[in-house]
């Protein structure tokens, strides 16, 4: 009668057969979906998605999430921050781990795809591999990140970027940081407790909608990413003088809102004068006194500059300030910038990785375009620890953020299958 063989041993003989046939695997686009409709519905409101961070509903959509991630097999705790990280074992304990995978929370009245796509099919890369009894020879880190939207709290705790000031901020759900924190399962007292180092993940891999247009109106597959762009804010005070608008001569107004159009009609200017995708904004305003019969006394704005190479934000900048210091001569204002908020560097992805997304990507048969994400990204805080790599997918009519946002099932499959067949490239380099 013949031996069987011992179980380590089959599993081992099937794993390695399944790697003979990798170029067939394929997810379940079913599964897929059916999982980003279950999600969707948890939190779901008339004006949209409302799962933002620390909330009741993000609460309970990450019950729902870490309950999938233990039937898939999966080790799954809660980091410090609330990071929820779903460790699968691989042949070789010794080896740092992959790790993939995005965020569940949401922006206030917002979409089922931004974020969702990424963990769920982080999720089903996790499944294909059961059910085709894969052993990689990595650990794989499924990392479902906290707070993405409130300003990659999670990934920045994870890098040690978490400072007292955020997490004494009060967020959208109505709690503090450190208090949304604690609700999740976290313990911001610890955070400095979780803090990887730099090659503490052999790679990481994001996969997320395009949240723009570019894919769709190209009529590609895939966006292989090459970097995420820096940003940079600033809060620009114009100064006038308020006066009657009835009485006050057009030739003798100082007038501040006049002046704040001038500015961004040069911002737009200046950025739009060099070839490139660098983009600008003026976003937010305010106006004081802000009365009909007013002319505006003060005006601040909330204007911002991003792209991909940190010197080139500043050197629009420069040329922007010059145009300030042109327009406040000729108006009778003073113009003065101050930056509110930390900058936001570029964080360019790994080349290696970006081969492996193109190959991966041409194996199955996709069309694929080099580009750059103008949103910021967990990837972009986990780029200072270890080499990432970002796949993008199409965002039908490049909308996001809103309760409109959609990606086609067939797209989000897509993006699966290049994710799935990106991390066994991964696992399998030498």
């Amino acid at each position: 009668m013949k031996k069987s063989l011992p179980a380590c041993l089959v599993l081992l003989t099937l794993a390695t057969a399944s790697y003979a046939q990798l170029s067939s695997l394929r997810v379940n686009q079913q599964r897929i979906s059916q999982r980003l409709q279950e999600l969707a519905a948890i939190g779901a409101q008339p004006g949209g998605a409302g799962r933002v961070g620390y909330s009741k509903a993000d609460r309970e959509g990450r019950a729902y999430f870490m309950g999938l991630m233990k039937n898939a097999g999966l080790a799954v705790t809660i980091d410090y921050a609330g990071n929820i990280i779903g460790r699968r074992a691989g042949k070789n304990s010794a080896l740092k781990p992959i790790g993939f995978g995005s965020h569940i929370d949401t922006v206030p009245n917002g979409g089922n795809y931004d974020g969702t796509v990424g963990s769920i099919s982080g999720l089903e890369v996790i499944e294909m591999l059961n059910e085709n009894k894969i052993v990689t020879e990595h650990p794989l880190e499924l990392i479902i990140f906290a707070n993405e939207e409130g300003g990659t709290v999670g990934s920045g705790a994870m890098i040690g970027k978490v400072k007292p000031a955020v997490l004494a901020s009060v967020t959208q759900s109505g709690l503090t940081t450190a208090d949304g924190i604690r609700a999740i399962g976290g313990n911001p007292d610890s955070l400095q407790r979780m803090v990887r180092e730099k090659g503490d993940l052999a790679a990481f891999v994001e996969l997320h909608i395009e949240q723009g247009g570019i894919l769709e109106a190209e009529n590609r597959q895939i966006g292989v990413v090459e970097g995420i762009v820096g940003i940079e804010d600033w809060e620009v005070t114009i100064e006038g003088m308020p006066n009657h608008a009835g009485t006050t001569p057009m030739n003798r107004r100082r007038d501040a809102m006049l002046a704040a159009a001038r500015l961004t009609v040069a911002l737009n200017d200046v950025i739009t004068s060099r070839e490139g995708r660098q983009v600008g904004t003026v976003g937010k305003i305010a106006v004081e006194p802000g009365a009909y019969n007013v002319i505006p006394g003060k005006v601040v704005l909330g204007m911002e500059i991003r792209d991909l190479n940190y010197d080139k934000i500043w050197t629009l900048f420069r040329e922007v300030e010059a145009r300030a210091a042109a327009i406040a001569k000729a108006s009778g204002t003073t113009i003065t910038f101050r930056q509110p908020f930390a900058p936001v560097t570029p964080a360019l992805t790994a080349k290696p990785i970006q081969d492996l997304i193109i190959r991966a990507a041409s194996g199955l048969g996709l069309s694929y375009r080099m580009m750059q994400s103008g949103a910021g990204h967990d990837s972009q805080e986990i780029s200072h620890i270890a080499p990432v790599g970002m796949i993008f997918i199409p965002s039908v009519g490049g909308i996001s953020h809103s309760p409109n946002e959609f990606s086609k099932p067939v797209d989000i499959a897509n993006g699966a299958n290049v994710l799935l067949h990106t991390v066994l490239a991964l696992d399998s380099r030498k």
